[in-house]
């Protein structure tokens, strides 16, 4: 099975929720640069001082790591029964 980290582990910047402008979100990343966000994107928990994490992602990676939940839960789900793997 893959070894690698989940897609949300790799590509991702620790950034935290600053301020709110008009309809967007400042969002500041660990080094200190700002992205403003759409507030209707945002879960619905954030607020101001929410940690929060900026992920990139390409079409293909994202339904990698579709297919590699999805296998993972298989696996889970498959678990008590013995040694079954997808």
């Amino acid at each position: 099975m893959d070894k690698l980290p989940p897609l949300h582990d790799r590509y991702t910047i620790a950034a935290t929720i600053t301020k709110f402008e008009d309809t967007f979100a400042v969002v500041t990343t660990t080094d200190g640069q700002t992205v403003r966000w759409p507030i209707k994107e945002l879960p619905d928990d954030c607020a101001i001082g929410s940690q929060v994490r900026l992920v990139l992602t390409t079409t293909q990676s994202d339904e990698e790591e579709r297919k590699r939940l999805a296998k993972t839960i298989l696996n889970e789900i498959l678990k008590p029964t013995g040694q079954h793997k997808v």
